[in-house]
């Protein structure tokens, strides 16, 4: 296998699809150093695992020897991403953009080498553009054309307003590989009409088109929607080194394997080799809390990661929660769902009197800690270990 064939391989590792690969091939066969673009919008303060799916791809580039290039939106941001939206978003305020991309600047060096790394703001062109510009930009597209998109089309047919601005933010990413002239862009793969307005505006500039790789969106804790802040199914890379542990071993042992296809940095060959050893009998547990130690020594580090594995075996394995338990799911409603009729319906207990009579004694946990309340009402979405006594578990999401 030839270098650049090699290097291919590892790009199109975990890729949910490149589009037009064979041009990214024959960039790549040049030789020459690739400029890679991706873009986050600072909406948050905080980026989660879902996030670092990307940014792992931007490390794969970066140590492949290509330039990348961590774009954050703070123009683009002030707009507001109307991908997989019903709702017209919320702009942000230039402070609030600003503060969250403070903090992102630190939290990708967790990942990237920031010796290796440029970080742009694509104000510095979009502001040079003026009113004048962006009305040129707009006349560029067609309402059709933009209510070909998905989402767009989805609002439109149901009566959903979608307002002017929101047509403006696939023009602006797109220009943002005008102003980069990247080779190659990354993003989601509900990304796609963004992406591909970079490669026509490029066209119309005289540019080479970028190739457009698109990766897939991470599962949260739920292993059902996208990992999202608003969804609480999340791990942020801030957690705490504890806290990451125990949310990492609450994944299913299906979905384990999908974080450590997009999160780990082991060689295929060794995640192929952990696979093959659960299939000869190996505890998936053992292969998760390998998993969870890599995560956690990448935004912390060793001595974290042991410390974290080391509580979580006073925490629950020495209280015998066992490895095969039930799984449920269940809707949590308008109110939420209240601990004992939750017990009741996962079949822990015969009733809800039980349920408090139980709680009381101080024989219920959620993954471990001690309920208190009898009347307590559960209203966050998430995956957890529910445990009546020292026999009865359940491994419960609610939704």
């Amino acid at each position: 296998m030839s270098d650049w064939q090699a290097a291919l391989a590892e790009i199109q590792r975990g890729a949910e699809e490149i589009l037009l690969v064979d041009e990214l091939a024959e960039k790549l066969k040049t030789g020459k150093p690739l400029t890679i673009k991706a873009g986050f919008d600072p909406t948050a303060p905080d980026l989660h695992l879902g996030h670092t799916v990307l940014i792992n791809k931007l490390r794969t580039f970066q140590q492949l020897g290509h330039k990348v290039i961590f774009l954050i939106g703070d123009f683009t941001g002030m707009i507001g991403d109307p991908t997989g939206k019903n709702v017209t978003r919320k702009p942000l305020t230039k402070e609030d953009v600003l503060a969250n991309a403070e903090t992102y600047k630190e939290q990708v060096f967790k990942v990237l080498d920031p010796q290796l790394t440029e970080i742009r703001f694509n104000s510095e062109w979009m502001e040079q553009l003026g009113a004048a510009g962006m009305i040129k930009l707009a006349a560029r597209q067609t309402v059709a054309r933009m209510l070909e998109r998905d989402d767009f089309k989805k609002r439109y047919n149901g009566g959903q307003p979608i307002a002017i601005h929101e047509f403006l933010y696939p023009l602006v990413q797109g220009w943002d590989s005008v102003a980069l002239q990247s080779d190659v862009e990354l993003g989601g793969t509900d990304q796609r009409f963004n992406l591909l307005m970079g490669r026509e505006l490029q066209k119309e500039e005289g540019q080479r088109p970028q190739t457009v790789l698109m990766m897939p969106l991470l599962e949260g804790l739920d292993g059902v929607q996208k990992m999202s802040k608003s969804l609480n199914n999340y791990i942020g890379i801030t957690d705490a080194p504890n806290d990451m542990f125990g949310k990492i071993m609450s994944i299913s042992d299906e979905l384990m394997w999908r974080y450590y296809d997009l999160l780990s940095f082991r060689p295929i060959a060794e995640i192929d080799e952990l696979k093959q050893q659960m299939a000869d009998g190996a505890n998936p547990r053992d292969i998760k809390i390998t998993l969870a130690k890599e995560i956690i020594a990448r935004f912390h580090d060793d001595a974290a990661a042991e410390a974290a594995h080391q509580d979580f075996i006073q925490r629950f394995q020495k209280n015998a929660i066992p490895d095969d338990m039930p799984e449920l799911s269940f809707d949590l409603g308008a109110e939420g769902f209240a601990i004992a009729n939750l017990l009741k319906e996962a079949d822990l207990v015969s009733s809800t009197s039980d349920a408090m009579r139980m709680i009381k004694q101080g024989a219920v946990k959620i993954d471990g800690e001690k309920v208190e309340d009898n009347k307590l009402q559960l209203t966050e979405a998430g995956t957890a270990v529910y445990q009546v006594g020292k026999r009865k578990f359940a491994r419960i999401t609610l939704n």
